[in-house]
C-alpha cells in the first residue's frame, strides 16, 4: 500500500485553539487498527480441514497389493500422502477431496449439493497448495484485517470464495477443484478497489497502483497453466473488487472530526460523490452478476456457450501441454 497524506488546500483558522482547519473537506482521517485475529483463525481452520482431510483420505489402508505405488511420507501413518502419481502436490486422493465437499459441477446441479460452493473454499489439494494459499492469506489478510476490522475482511474473503465458485462451475464440468484462491483473489480485487475509491488520501498513488497491477497480472497468468482452475481466481478478484467499493470506502476526515470543527464549518456528506457513485454501480453489478451466473448454472447452462474464448482465460495450449476444456 502506498503512504497515506492529507489533501490540502486553503485553512479556516480556529481561533478558540489556534489549529487550522483545511478549507477542503475533501481530506483523510488517521486510521484505526484493528488486532488481526480472523485471518489467523482461517489459516488454522484451514490447516485443520486439510488434516482431517488426510485422515479421512488413510492412504496405507488403500494400498494393500505390492505392485501398488506406495505412499509418500509411510512413517505418517494415516496422514501418508497419496503416491505423487496420483497426487504430485503431496495431498489426499480426488476421491477423497470429493467426499470432503470439493467442487463438482455434477454434485451442484444434478445432486442439489449446493453447499460445495462453499466448502471446497477450505479443502486443498496437497501441503504445496496449503502452503501458498495460506502464506498469501497471512500477508495480504492481515494487513487488511488491521486497517478494515474482521467483519468487512470476513465477508469479501467468503463471498469471493463464493463468487470463485460459482464462475468455475460455469465453465469447468469434469474436474473438481478446491483451494481459497478465490477467495484470496477477492481481497486482491479488494485492494485495488480499495486504493482506486480511496484516491484522494494516498500519495505515491501511482506507483502503488502500478505494484498492484503487476501482483495481479502475474498471478492471474499463473492461472492459464493446465491444471489450474483460473475461473476461480477471476470470480473471487471480480467479486472482491466490486466488493472493495461497497464495503471499503472511507468517510472524509471532515465527517469524523466535524466536533472539532468551527461552527461556521460543516461537512455535509460522509463521503465524497463519486464514492456513492462507485458503490451504486458496483452493487448492483455484484447482485446482477450473482443472479445471472446462479441461474445459468442451475439451468445447466455451459459457461463456454456464451463465451467461446473465455477457454483461454483458463489453459492456453502450447507444444508443452494440451488443454482439457470440460
Amino acid at each position: 500500500m502506498a503512504d497515506r497524506d492529507l489533501e490540502r488546500g486553503g485553512g479556516t483558522k480556529n481561533r478558540a485553539d489556534n489549529h487550522s482547519y483545511p478549507a477542503s473537506s475533501y481530506v483523510y482521517d488517521p486510521e484505526t487498527h484493528w488486532t488481526s485475529w480472523l485471518v489467523p483463525m482461517f489459516v488454522v481452520a484451514n490447516i485443520a480441514v486439510f488434516i482431517v482431510t488426510m485422515y479421512v483420505n488413510n492412504c496405507p489402508k488403500h494400498r494393500v497389493f505390492d505392485d501398488q505405488p506406495k505412499c509418500i511420507a509411510r512413517f505418517l501413518g494415516k496422514l501418508s500422502f497419496q503416491p505423487l502419481q496420483e497426487n504430485p502436490l503431496f495431498g489426499p486422493s480426488s476421491n477423497t477431496l470429493t467426499k470432503m465437499g470439493a467442487l463438482q459441477w455434477d454434485k451442484v446441479v444434478n445432486h442439489h449439493q449446493g453447499w460445495r460452493l462453499f466448502t471446497c473454499i477450505w479443502l486443498h489439494a496437497g501441503v504445496i497448495h496449503l502452503v501458498a494459499n495460506m502464506l498469501s492469506l497471512v500477508f495480504i489478510g492481515i494487513r487488511l484485517e488491521q486497517q478494515f476490522g474482521f467483519l468487512r475482511i470476513g465477508v469479501i474473503y467468503l463471498i469471493s470464495g463464493f463468487g470463485g465458485s460459482v464462475l468455475s462451475s460455469l465453465f469447468i464440468r469434469n474436474n473438481i477443484s478446491v483451494g481459497a484462491s478465490g477467495a484470496l483473489f477477492g481481497l486482491l480485487g479488494a485492494m485495488l478497489s480499495e486504493l482506486l475509491t480511496n484516491w484522494t488520501i494516498y500519495t505515491n498513488k501511482a506507483a502503488a497502483l502500478l505494484t498492484l497491477l503487476v501482483i495481479v497480472v502475474i498471478n492471474l497468468a499463473i492461472g492459464i497453466l493446465p491444471h489450474v482452475d483460473n475461473f476461480a481466481h477471476i470470480g473471487g478478484f471480480l467479486t472482491g473488487f466490486l466488493l472493495g467499493f461497497i464495503l471499503l470506502a472511507r468517510p472524509q476526515f471532515g465527517w469524523l472530526e466535524q466536533r472539532n470543527l468551527p461552527s461556521n464549518v460543516r461537512i455535509k456528506s460522509k463521503y465524497k460523490a463519486y464514492q456513492y457513485v462507485l458503490w451504486i454501480i458496483s452493487l448492483f453489478l455484484l447482485i446482477a452478476g450473482f443472479v445471472i451466473a446462479l441461474v445459468m448454472l442451475f439451468r445447466k447452462e455451459n459457461g463456454y456457450d456464451h463465451c467461446h474464448w473465455c477457454r483461454y482465460l483458463s489453459c492456453v495450449p502450447t507444444s508443452k501441454w494440451k488443454c482439457d476444456v470440460s
